[in-house]
């Protein structure tokens, strides 16, 4: 499809455009900004886009790449026209398939958004070449093993006394396949989880690890109301299991993480079965107490006493998962930790250690609350908002030519808030940049100079001072050679 407008050089025009996004058309605002030393030939090619050099000889102006492997280019034509060209072919190489010849013939059929929601971010370059065959090989262990559940449910139900009086299974199968809808619906919400957010669990598990027990909590509460509106037993049982089982969704992924931080020595699966020895030993203790406060005269009988009892040993549960995940020592670098040691660094010039740096981190707080505010992996037009003027992008654009991101604020409101859009082979040291750059301005800020000599300042003292923050983190313990400070890739910008 194309599209072409009329103007003059240099210039910069805005147009509103669908941007094909996780295999839909998605409205989105774009900036494309007129570069003379462009060249077509080869690198159209490349990028997968023809500009049709057929009548006249089309020179592209800039290239815009998303996530699921659409382009947009833009071309300029001897006659000044600006010609837009979508290309929403997408192919499996592009989507890194190339390596292995098992993953081409196998999931060559699946839809893009199917392929995103099943396996991991990167495939296959980010995982072992045995990976999908073991998981095509599992989905059926799995299902006749869920086959076997069902049918044993039954049986277990009939065994203490449902049905046992009829003559006839049919009472125990029908139990049965209420209690079993009951785990269908709740693994649902396991589906989801892993689908959707598999990709946030490396980054910060002690925040998903805790946000799990207090989904679990919620879950809880449907299973205590059960007593008091038995004619509701399966919709409320299967919220309870739903809610729970989102809480699994995100406890066993994050706690996963947690056990590899342990295996210090590459001994994962020593570290997981030690911590299968102390959990069981803790279960049996917690089902003995558990057993004698039920045995408590009256406690039975009064479900507001349970309730009570309950709920105060739920908060203390919750105030013990707190404090266990707070003596936690992570040595890699996210954004939470990123933003305490660019902040020490840029305030006293120096960075802290691993444990006064994990103590100082939050792990309850929602990165939008944090400050100053920055949002990453936006288009050029969010980041200029409302400022269209063509020589402010320029210089935004020759400010930038060394960076694999490009960075602006809106220093309107209190606060300052900054944009961040990245470039194609961005990588988490573009991220570690920006997040300097970012509090050196919230440090520095005058209102009464000129955003772009700030930015271009700012720049200009991470040159100088940035090679010492990573000597000093190096120097303090932290790993800096595997960030955990993902570049989002649903907009790339690209140059020909």
């Amino acid at each position: 499809m194309s599209s072409a407008v009329q103007l003059s050089l240099p210039t910069c025009a805005f147009e509103s455009s669908s941007l094909i996004h996780s295999g839909r058309l998605r409205s989105r605002r774009q900036i494309f900004c007129n570069q003379t030393d462009f060249r077509g030939g080869e690198n159209d090619e490349k990028n997968g886009v023809d500009c049709g050099r057929g009548h006249s000889q089309r020179r592209v102006i800039l290239v815009e790449k998303y996530g699921n492997s659409a382009v947009k280019k833009y071309c300029l034509d001897d006659n000044l026209q600006l010609q837009t060209f979508l290309d929403e072919q997408t192919s499996s190489t592009s989507k890194g398939f190339e390596g292995s010849q098992f993953s081409e013939t196998r999931l060559s059929w699946l839809p893009d958004v199917i392929k995103d929601f099943i396996l991991p971010s990167g495939f296959p370059e980010s995982v072992s070449d045995d990976y999908l065959q073991y998981m095509i090989l599992q989905f059926p262990t799995n299902v006749t093993g869920w086959i076997c559940h069902t049918l044993v449910t039954s049986s277990l139900l009939k065994a203490v006394g449902i049905g046992s009086f009829s003559g006839t299974t049919a009472a125990a199968s029908a139990a049965a396949i209420r209690w079993v809808s009951k785990d269908g619906i709740g693994a649902v919400g396991r589906l989801f989880i892993g689908g959707r957010f598999g990709n946030l669990f490396d980054d910060d598990p002690k925040q998903w690890r805790m946000y799990a027990d207090f989904i679990g909590s919620g879950g809880s509460i449907f299973d205590l109301a059960t007593p008091l509106y038995p004619s509701y037993f399966l919709p409320l049982a299967s919220l309870g299991n739903l809610t729970k089982a989102v809480a699994r969704g995100l406890k066993d992924p994050s706690f996963r993480v947690i056990q590899s931080h342990f295996a210090i020595s590459g001994n994962l699966g020593e570290i997981a079965a030690k911590e299968e020895v102390w959990e069981v030993v803790a279960q049996l203790l917690g089902l003995a107490l558990g057993i004698l406060i039920l045995d408590t005269p009256g406690l039975v009988n009064s479900h507001s006493v349970l309730s009570l009892t309950w709920l105060s040993m739920r908060l203390l549960h919750l105030w013990f998962r707190y404090q266990s995940l707070a003596v936690l020592h992570f040595n890699t670098i996210n954004l939470k930790r990123a933003r305490i040691l660019v902040r020490a660094h840029i305030l006293h010039n120096k960075v802290p250690g691993t444990v006064d740096c994990n103590s100082q981190e939050n792990i309850l707080v929602w990165e939008r609350f944090t400050r100053p505010s920055i949002i990453f992996g936006v288009s050029l037009e969010e980041m200029m908002g409302g400022e269209r003027s063509s020589s402010t992008v320029m210089k935004l654009l020759k400010l930038y030519a060394n960076e694999k991101y490009i960075l602006m604020l809106n220093s309107q409101g209190k606060d300052l808030k900054v944009f961040v859009s990245f470039k194609v082979g961005a990588s988490s040291m573009s991220v570690l940049r920006s997040i300097w750059q970012t509090y050196w301005l919230d440090k520095h800020w005058d209102s009464t100079e000129g955003v772009v000599d700030q930015l271009a300042r700012s720049l200009s003292e991470m040159e100088d001072k940035f090679n010492d923050f990573m000597q000093l983190l190096e120097g303090g313990g932290w790993d800096t050679h595997q960030l955990s400070l993902k570049v989002p890739n649903n907009v790339l910008i690209d140059f020909c």
